[in-house]
């Protein structure tokens, strides 16, 4: 199934792996824009500001979802964006650098867990 934007994909590459002059810190600007959720920034960078703006208001039309801290792709408990931005918020207040932060926080997960009866959800 062919996706409609793939040909804007397909140029956004080429003009990275050419060297297109801005192509990079239109990119880097795009990447820091999504991590951050500024939705209206990332439309704006976008190479169809429009397409990319229609996109996001059909799978998440509601207001409140213009300032979401994610998108209709993960969802909220599966962003990595948002995931990565708790655990960098997790690891400072632990007072831990991330990878210190990965394993506290598995510990403390796996505690939560077993105190939860350990049981797995399967789909039938």
């Amino acid at each position: 199934m062919a996706v409609p934007n793939q040909p804007i994909i397909a140029a956004h590459a080429a003009d990275l792996a050419k060297g297109h002059p801005g192509a990079i810190e239109r990119d880097n600007l795009l990447s820091k824009a999504r991590f951050e959720f500024r939705w209206e920034d990332q439309f704006s960078l976008s190479l169809d500001p429009e397409t990319a703006q229609s996109f996001h208001d059909e799978t998440l039309p509601q207001d409140r979802m213009k300032t979401a801290h994610f998108c209709s792709m993960c969802g909220p408990h599966f962003c990595s964006m948002n995931l990565t931005q708790e655990l960098r918020k997790f690891a400072e207040e632990k007072g831990v650098d991330e990878n210190e932060a990965l394993q506290v926080g598995m510990v403390e997960k796996s505690k939560e867990f077993l105190e939860k009866g350990a049981e797995i959800y399967s789909a039938p």
